[in-house]
């Protein structure tokens, strides 16, 4: 669907992204990120900084519901995040799904797992309609 590929076109435009290096694939009310972890992503101990879990979850439950809504941006405006095994090597993926929607808010459940698979982490958020376009948004348009 041409949304989602705009949507993934606004993704790699983002700044923050060439920090992490992720990418993404979205379908109806779900989407998948996935980054490969760099030394640079990971805390002194060696294992991945709560950063990427947190940019991971809420990525894939933002694009899981902003999949389902086509004329303006949403926004995030809580995100729980639980990590539940450390990571220090390979590839990180979460997939978001929208369990809940309705004309005033989008609720979403994320999962991250390893490379292997297994689950480290989780969350939830609640995601609203902004006022901001999609169509303004830097990338969207291409």
């Amino acid at each position: 669907m041409k949304h989602y590929q705009q949507l993934i076109s606004m993704y790699g435009a983002a700044p923050i992204n060439e920090f992490y290096h992720p990418t993404l694939t979205i379908d109806e009310g779900v989407s998948e990120v996935v980054i490969e972890l760099q030394p640079k992503h990971l805390h002194s101990a060696g294992s991945a900084h709560g950063s990427v879990y947190f940019k991971l979850l809420d990525d894939a439950a933002f694009f899981a519901a902003n999949s389902l809504e086509t004329e303006v941006f949403v926004v995030t405006t809580s995100f729980t995040t639980y990590i539940t095994r450390p990571v220090s090597q390979g590839k990180m993926r979460a997939v978001g799904k929208v369990v809940n929607a309705n004309k005033s808010q989008f609720i979403v459940e994320a999962v991250v797992y390893d490379d292997q698979d297994r689950e480290v982490g989780r969350g939830n958020g609640l995601f609203v309609r902004s006022k901001n376009r999609l169509v303004d948004a830097k990338g969207y348009s291409n």
